[in-house]
C-alpha cells in the first residue's frame, strides 16, 4: 500500500500543524532570550502578528466577548512547524 497523505485525517494535520507552531514559538522565545543584539536575531525573531477580536455575541440571555486572538509567526515558527511535518513524514 503506497504512503501518502490521503491515509491521514484532518486531525493529525491540525496537530502537526500545531505541535511546529508551538515548538517554533518556543525557539523564537529562546532565539529573542539569548541572542546577542544584532542583524541574525532581528532576520529570525521579527513577526507578523495578525490578530481578531475583540468579538462581543450577545444570545440574549447570554452576553459575552471573544478575543483578541493573535497569531505570532516568524521565521523560527515557521521552521519549527516544517521540522514537525518532516518528523511526522517519517514516522508515518
Amino acid at each position: 500500500m503506497a504512503k501518502g497523505p490521503s491515509k491521514h485525517r484532518p486531525v493529525f494535520h491540525l496537530l502537526v500543524l500545531a505541535s511546529g507552531f508551538v515548538s517554533g514559538g518556543l525557539l523564537t522565545q529562546v532565539a529573542r532570550r539569548f541572542l546577542p543584539a544584532g542583524a541574525v536575531k532581528e532576520f529570525l525573531t521579527t513577526g507578523v502578528t495578525p490578530a481578531v477580536g475583540p468579538l462581543p455575541v450577545d444570545l440574549i440571555i447570554l452576553k459575552f466577548a471573544v478575543g483578541p486572538v493573535a497569531l505570532d509567526v516568524s521565521l523560527l515558527s515557521l521552521l519549527g512547524v516544517l521540522i514537525a511535518y518532516l518528523i511526522a513524514r517519517s514516522l508515518f
